[in-house]
């Protein structure tokens, strides 16, 4: 579902974002130690049938974090980068499409940048900042 967030229905959202990109974050540790797990058994001459099995798990889990991720972006909200912990809302400044940027560890979305900008254009929200929709 695509929508244009203001920073008031970004921060409203952002409970919900925080508790679902938590998930995100725990299913990828959970993969890598899984990946760790099946080079282990690689490494020690494990038997088929057990590497079969957890490598069944891993990719359960790899899909488990797919529809983590589409769950978070069917609310029209991107995910930038996972290991980074960046997210971004559409929204609107002076009919103009931007991003509202969020950081993992912030508490409220109070950035955002142009389309063509990434983190390192982030501006700070004014504190009422009706240009934005």
């Amino acid at each position: 579902m695509f929508k244009y967030y203001t920073p008031q229905q970004a921060n409203k959202a952002l409970p919900d974002v925080k508790r679902k990109f938590s998930l995100i974050l725990s299913v990828r540790d959970q993969i890598v130690q899984m990946q760790e797990g099946l080079q282990k058994m690689i490494d020690s001459n494990a038997k088929l049938d057990l590497y079969m099995e957890e490598k069944q798990k891993l990719n359960m889990a790899v899909s488990n974090l797919y529809k983590a991720i589409e769950d978070i972006e069917s609310m029209g909200i991107m995910i930038k980068s996972v290991d980074e912990g960046l997210l971004d809302f559409p929204s609107m400044r002076f009919n103009e499409e931007v991003w509202l940027c969020w950081k993992a560890g912030e508490d409220e979305v109070k950035f955002w940048h142009g389309k063509d900008e990434g983190f390192a254009g982030r501006k700070p929200l004014p504190i009422s900042d009706e240009s934005l929709v």
